[in-house]
This record gives structure tokens, C-alpha cells and sequence, in this order.
């Protein structure tokens, strides 16, 4: 059981490459062990790809008969862009799998573990069930609802304000945090903003890291006041990935990629309207980096499941400086969010505290 485990965290950090990469597809690490010794490992590298499976067996030379396959999701056992995992597997015999956990997609969903248990190969199921469902929450979302996992980001100082009373906000943070962010728009989808944020801090939305491989999220801005112009950089950057704006009306919008209309919910676009569209759009992960207002809406719509907050040891005051939600807020304590799973760790001479939004509620109204 011991070598079994240390066999699947091997899998499960081989999963891990592929973050980023593999949208709409989860990430899947293997790896194939045979009388003590590794005879091949892979991972899922980008979506259309090989699976994890193809590429372990590949580096074993394709000879894995009475081996010991582990392999961090379900194997698939229907046709996609790629042939089903099942098929190779019976092909080349191992004696036995074992699987972290099953695929939550309905084409899968234990259909792969039986296919392979008719066919006479062992199959054990749920070997750090909770670590692999955790790898792989993004898509465990995605498949069962259709909406993105989504994540509320922001950067205050240690008296809670995103910036001070006229607006200033360059920078609230140092600049290993302002790379951690850039770390995690190469992983998401797409990167959510408001009108506000894009007229007061011109941002360009954009992934700079300085290494080969990277990508842009596609920019969503909200505008449900009419505010943007055709001057804003985020319409103007070079960049694979388009910029969309999301209104409540019929206007136009000729500098951008797309327009996508949506309801008018309390305060301007309904949000949780606007996340099942983004859904059917492919987006499988969004990043909310703000503003304040828009935050409060993305609360309020129940829409967040995970919340970055930096907090830099800077003190602004100011009864006017913008804070990191606004909206009308909570009347009471025992009715302000939730979180759980909190963790805290320390990203230059800042704090990240990383938490699961624990009872979204359906209205932060007063």
C-alpha cells in the first residue's frame, strides 16, 4: 500500500505539468511499474494531445504485460480528439491499474474501469481520491456544471484598501506577488476586470514571464455603464488571445473581439448569467482581479469558489480609499461569506492567504 501511494503521488505530480495546458481536459499524470522497477511515466501535455496513458506506455517501449499501471484519473473509454485509453490498455496487458479517482465526465464515469475489469485486468479505484479531486477541480467543475471555477483575486494593504482616496494604486504589492499573479493568468482561461479598473489603471491583462512557452488568458471586461474607449491597452496588445466585453445593452464595441450581452442584474451585468455564457464559450477557469465593485457582484451572484488575497504591510487609511469588495455589504456577521481550507504563506515581503469560498450566498442585499 505504502509503494503504492508513493506510485501515485509520482503520477499526480507528473499530472501537475500539464497545468494550463490541457483545457477542457483534465490534468492526468501515469506511471507504470513493473517487479519494483519504473518502466515508463508521462502526463497529458496540452488538450488534442496524447493521454498520459499513451505516453507512459510509449516510454515503456509498449512492453508493460503484468505490470502495474497508476494512473491519477480514469482511464477514457470512448473517442474524442484521441482513441480510447482502455483500447491500448487491453492491448498490452498489464495486470493490473489502479486509479485515483473516476472521471466525473458522464461519457466516462466508471465505464473505463469497467471496460477494463470485463477484460480481465485488475482494477482498484479512490488512491488519493481527495489529493487527485483537488488537482483537478477546475474540471471536476467544468464537466459537472458547465460553468468555470472561478477565482476572486485581489491586492490590499494591511488596512484593507486596493488603493488610496484618489486612486493611486501602483503598486499595493511587491513585485513577487505581482509575478505570482502573472503565474496564475498563464493557467486560467480567462482574466475578468471592470470598466472602472480598465479607465482608472489602463492595465494590458496580459502574461509576462520571461519564458518560452506562455499564454494570454482572453480579457473580459465588464462595462455596464458605458465608461470603456477605444484608448484602453487591453485593446491594443499583442496577444493570441482576444479582449470581450460583456454589457447589459445593445452597443457596440468595434475595438473589441467579441460582445457578449447578458441580463442586467443588481448593479449591472448579472454575473451568474454571464459565467454560464462563459462556459459555453470554453472558458473553463476565470480570474476576477476586480475592481471593488466588481468583486461585490461576483460575491453576490454566489458565483466565486476561491478567493487570493495579498495583503502588503503598507497602512493607507482614509475613509474614502476604495476597498477590495464594496456593494452594500453585510447587515450582519453571521451572514458575511464563509471560507475554509485557509491557507497563508509569504511571497516576498507580502502575505497570500489562499481560501475556498465555504456558503456562496444568493444576495448580499441589505
Amino acid at each position: 500500500m505504502l509503494l503504492d501511494m508513493e506510485y501515485m503521488r509520482q503520477a499526480l505530480a507528473l499530472a501537475a505539468r500539464g497545468r494550463g495546458r490541457t483545457s477542457p481536459n483534465p490534468m492526468v499524470g501515469c506511471v507504470i511499474v513493473r517487479d519494483g522497477r519504473v518502466l515508463g511515466e508521462g502526463w497529458h501535455l496540452q488538450a488534442g494531445q496524447p493521454h498520459a496513458e499513451v505516453n507512459a506506455i510509449a516510454a515503456a517501449g509498449g512492453d508493460i504485460a503484468g505490470a502495474t499501471v497508476y494512473v491519477s484519473l480514469e482511464p477514457c473509454n470512448h473517442t474524442g480528439k484521441t482513441p480510447p485509453c482502455t483500447d491500448l490498455l487491453i492491448k498490452h496487458r498489464p495486470a493490473r491499474v489502479v486509479v485515483a479517482m473516476e472521471d466525473p465526465n458522464p461519457l466516462v464515469s466508471g465505464k473505463g474501469i469497467a471496460r477494463l475489469r470485463a477484460e480481465g485486468i485488475s482494477v482498484e479505484a479512490g488512491l488519493l481520491q481527495a489529493e487527485a479531486r483537488r488537482l483537478n477541480e477546475v474540471f471536476v467543475k467544468y464537466i459537472t456544471t458547465g460553468r468555470p471555477f472561478v477565482i476572486a483575486k485581489c491586492a490590499m494593504t494591511l488596512d484593507g484598501k486596493i488603493a488610496t482616496r484618489t486612486g493611486h494604486s501602483r503598486w499595493v504589492t511587491g513585485e513577487e506577488s505581482r509575478q505570482l499573479v502573472h503565474e496564475l493568468r498563464n493557467q486560467v482561461d480567462g482574466v475578468l476586470v471592470g470598466s472602472r479598473t480598465v479607465m482608472l489603471d489602463d492595465p494590458s491583462l496580459t502574461t509576462r514571464l520571461e519564458r518560452i512557452g506562455t499564454r494570454d488568458p482572453v480579457r473580459i471586461i465588464l462595462d455596464a455603464g458605458d465608461y470603456l474607449d477605444s484608448g484602453r491597452r487591453v485593446f491594443h496588445v499583442e496577444s493570441a488571445a482576444p479582449t470581450w466585453v460583456a454589457v447589459t445593452e445593445d452597443r457596440d464595441y468595434p475595438f473589441a473581439g467579441q460582445v457578449i450581452r447578458v441580463p442586467r442584474g443588481k448593479g449591472g451585468v448579472d454575473m451568474a448569467a454571464l459565467v454560464e455564457e462563459l462556459g459555453r464559450r470554453g472558458i473553463t477557469h476565470l480570474l476576477i482581479e476586480g475592481g471593488g465593485t466588481t468583486h461585490a457582484s461576483a460575491f453576490e451572484a454566489g458565483i466565486v469558489d476561491k478567493v487570493w488575497i495579498f495583503i502588503a504591510p503598507k497602512i493607507v487609511g482614509g475613509r474614502d480609499a476604495i476597498t477590495p469588495v464594496e456593494g452594500d455589504g453585510f447587515p450582519t456577521m453571521e451572514e458575511a461569506i464563509q471560507l475554509s481550507e485557509m491557507n497563508v504563506s509569504q511571497v516576498g515581503p507580502d502575505l497570500l492567504i489562499e481560501a475556498y469560498v465555504k456558503n456562496p450566498p444568493c444576495s448580499l442585499e441589505s
